[in-house]
């Protein structure tokens, strides 16, 4: 029996029982504007403009040099990766917050290969965001090691004996779909290598269990999901059987066990500190810090159902009114974002843009949406693509002024 139609009134009636729904006020999102793009950056959050203000005037202004040991300065890092460490499934002392994506990647990927010794491959995704694969090249360089890049359904076969590592984007960029952690994580063990999970556009979004799925190692952005602002600090997580035995091939000072002891010789911190080199970005970790504050009280379940469900219905919604357009194939069962597919998609999106719809747009021709479940409506699915659907009634994409678009990740 064919599914009725969805209509907006539905879609208000869903809003209407949304338990989510009271997490929107704590974002300042522009009145007129449909963001569907917090996937690559997420919105302001309301208390964040205060948060930054107090951290420069009283903190900085007048707490001076201080606030380091007054406003805790010293301990963010470790206190906002507690706060990130149930969003995530991790313990608290298993997170900190520190340094970029690609550098704790590198931190982290060095460290494994020093684990495994003897082994020296390490296996990728080949279609993965590539900067990983930056990153690991230039490892593979320095380490003297070797990168197996295959496709997603090579991944298990790909795993023997001479491998160290397995790093794989739990949720991948483009596409949306989302690997199984713990059958993955399972096959790298039963090669005796190790695995390294990517979470930037999961951490935030979906319902995510690292130690209870066995990940290793796992590392995530700061500036999607988890509302951080533009350049957001990451996060890196160690797994406490790991804490003892993994050393980082940076040992900074912030690392150090005792760094104000000043002593000559390196002992590292206990655990997941040792991933910190350089002294903390005091503001980006307020502003962080903030961002991460929106998770209070959310269960991550509850906010991937209501993801996998904004997708459902944006999806229905486009074969609806828009069937000229390819959903890319398959709509994955649990994801926070979903990729359109048309010949003309930079410009379709850009034209998207120029009336209130912000998504992105990756090449060659994926237009990506992403439903992030703390602030979006069941009635913005219905309201972009109504949009969508004037726009191509209208030709409006054929201007030349749409063909250009940047695409951050």
């Amino acid at each position: 029996m064919p599914h009725s139609p969805i209509t907006r009134q539905s879609l208000a009636a869903a809003d209407a029982a949304d338990s989510l729904a009271p997490c929107r006020d704590r974002f300042a999102l522009p009145e007129n504007i449909l963001y569907l793009d917090g996937n690559s950056l997420g919105p302001l959050p309301a208390a964040t403009p205060a948060a930054i203000a107090d951290a420069v005037t009283r903190q900085w202004g007048q707490g001076l040099i201080r606030s380091w040991n007054d406003e805790a300065w010293i301990d963010l890092p470790a206190s906002i990766g507690a706060a990130i460490a149930p969003i995530i499934g991790a313990a608290p002392d298993s997170v900190i917050a520190c340094d970029s994506v690609s550098v704790n990647l590198f931190k982290l990927a060095a460290a494994a290969l020093g684990m495994r010794p003897g082994r020296r491959v390490i296996v990728c995704e080949t279609e993965d965001f590539p900067t990983d694969r930056y990153i690991l090249e230039g490892l593979a360089t320095l380490a003297d090691a070797e990168i197996r890049a295959v496709r997603r359904a090579e991944i298990a076969a790909a795993l023997d004996q001479g491998t160290a590592l397995l790093v794989l984007t739990h949720a991948h960029y483009a596409s949306g779909e989302v690997h199984d952690m713990a059958a993955l994580s399972t096959a790298a063990h039963a090669a005796g290598a190790l695995i390294l999970w990517d979470l930037s556009h999961s951490a935030g979004a979906l319902d995510l269990h690292l130690d209870r799925d066995g990940a290793d190692f796992a590392i995530g952005c700061g500036y999607k999901y988890l509302n951080g602002g533009p350049g957001a600090p990451a996060f890196a997580y160690v797994a406490a059987r790991h804490r003892a035995g993994f050393h980082p091939p940076i040992n900074g000072w912030m690392g150090h066990v005792a760094p104000f002891d000043f002593a000559a010789a390196y002992t590292p911190a206990p655990g997941v500190r040792r991933l910190l080199a350089g002294t903390p970005p005091i503001l980006a970790m307020a502003a962080l810090a903030a961002g991460v504050a929106t998770f209070a009280g959310v269960d991550m379940r509850v906010a991937e159902a209501k993801s996998t469900a904004l997708v459902a219905a944006f999806a229905a919604l486009v074969a609806q009114t828009c069937p000229e357009f390819a959903v890319q194939p398959p709509v994955p069962r649990h994801s926070a974002q979903i990729v359109l597919r048309h010949p003309h998609g930079r410009r379709i999106m850009t034209a998207l843009i120029a009336r209130g719809v912000i998504g992105d747009f990756r090449p060659p021709d994926r237009l990506r949406f992403g439903f992030p479940a703390l602030y979006t409506r069941f009635t913005d699915t219905w309201d972009a693509v109504q949009i969508l659907r004037t726009i191509l009634d209208t030709g409006e994409w054929q201007d030349s002024r749409f063909d250009t678009l940047g695409t951050v990740s």
